[in-house]
């Protein structure tokens, strides 16, 4: 199997693997816990607490551990939207964010919030501006995401968190998707909280964090036994908050490399796609855009029929977002790039990752081409073009 749909989940790092083993079989004990045996779980996780703020330039106490990337954007945005409800009820998002981000404010706008959708560009880009003209004396809370997970266009999110800073606004962004693959500094983006989730590079499941800025006050959404500032109650996963750690050295130490060489194959696969296959296009900004993602759509197909041709080559890819991938509906985010249903449909989204190969580029760029041209000549849409 030739994977390339890292934007889903990328395997676990074997080096991130082995340093976990111990805390499920010898190291087992409860982190908050007195004795010795809790006493070494507390010592991985606080170690991996500064592991994580390092890659984001964080200080330690500026992270809690959550469940993963949906978690820490329902704490940051229900938390805020909870504290500050005596102060506004008005959120700023744009049309093109994650479900964690989404649906969680389509939650609270069914209990007495306001939210502004902020459109984006035909490459998937927000202004600033946009986001500025959309501030009321109501708003609370900016959230935007630093990269998006479909179509990889990465947003000014520095002059936005500027923006929001100038207006005394807390500032969110879902940063699942940008960090490990791109350089993130917290204090550089302006932000006041910042989502990112362990699987994404190269880390286990179940897992993530919330950077909160240092003076930020959050109303909790769980409730229990105090941990994690009382932010996030709960037995600590110590073996996934240890691979979490140990995935970010590993991403922060290989960053600048794996950067340039994602990149080079990126732009080699788009290249050689455009150019030998008819009506061929790729969605998002050409050079705005994470270094590993790829967003194509091809006239007269439909995605799914692509995808399953794919993996009978033993190439793993998809249509779109993993969260969204059997859906009917055609994503919201290429919808909000301004195509047409039956183009957002026939979209496939490659990401990949630093187990990737010269080798493997070259045999999926084959491989689309004979898919490619093996469906248009069953589709009706692609056919009747020729009539």
């Amino acid at each position: 199997m030739i994977y390339m749909d890292h934007s889903a989940t990328a395997p676990v790092d074997p080096a991130v693997f082995e340093a976990m083993k111990p805390y499920f079989i010898d190291s087992f004990g409860n982190a908050s816990t007195l004795y010795s045996l809790g006493r070494e779980g507390r010592r991985a996780m606080e170690s991996a607490r500064k592991q994580v703020a390092s890659i984001i330039n964080a200080d330690p106490k500026e992270i809690i551990f959550t469940s993963g990337g949906t978690e820490s954007d329902n704490i940051a945005i229900k938390g805020t939207a909870y504290r500050l409800k005596n102060k506004g009820n008005h959120i700023i998002t744009s049309n093109i964010e994650h479900p964690a981000v989404t649906e969680t404010c389509k939650y609270l706008a069914k209990h007495g919030f306001d939210v502004t959708y902020v459109p984006v560009d035909n490459d998937g880009i927000i202004k600033a501006s946009d986001v500025e003209d959309a501030i009321t004396d109501k708003t609370i809370l900016i959230t935007i995401m630093h990269a998006n997970n479909e179509i990889g266009t990465i947003q000014p999110i520095a002059e936005i968190g500027q923006i929001a800073h100038e207006k005394g606004i807390y500032f969110h962004t879902d940063a699942v998707q940008s960090v490990g693959k791109i350089p993130v500094d917290v204090n550089e983006l302006n932000v006041d909280m910042l989502s990112l989730s362990s699987h994404k590079l190269y880390g286990p499941k179940g897992i993530g964090a919330l950077y909160i800025k240092k003076g930020v006050r959050l109303e909790p959404i769980l409730h229990g036994g105090g941990h994690e500032r009382g932010l996030r109650p709960g037995t600590e996963n110590v073996p996934g908050i240890v691979g979490l750690g140990k995935a970010c050295e590993i991403s922060q130490e290989n960053l600048e490399k794996e950067m340039q060489e994602l990149t080079r194959l990126r732009d080699k696969l788009i290249k050689a796609v455009l150019e030998e296959n008819e009506e061929a296009y790729l969605n998002g900004h050409p050079t705005q855009r994470l270094p590993g993602n790829v967003n194509f759509r091809f006239t007269g197909i439909e995605g799914e029929s692509l995808i399953l041709h794919l993996d009978s080559k033993g190439i793993a890819a998809s249509t779109g977002s993993a969260c969204s991938s059997t859906k009917l509906e055609p994503s919201q985010v290429l919808m909000a790039i301004g195509l047409k249903e039956v183009e957002a449909h026939g979209s496939l989204r490659i990401s990949l990752g630093r187990d990737n190969t010269e080798e493997q580029i070259d045999y999926v760029i084959k491989s689309i081409k004979e898919v490619v041209d093996i469906l248009r000549k069953m589709s009706p849409l692609w056919c009747s073009k020729g009539e």
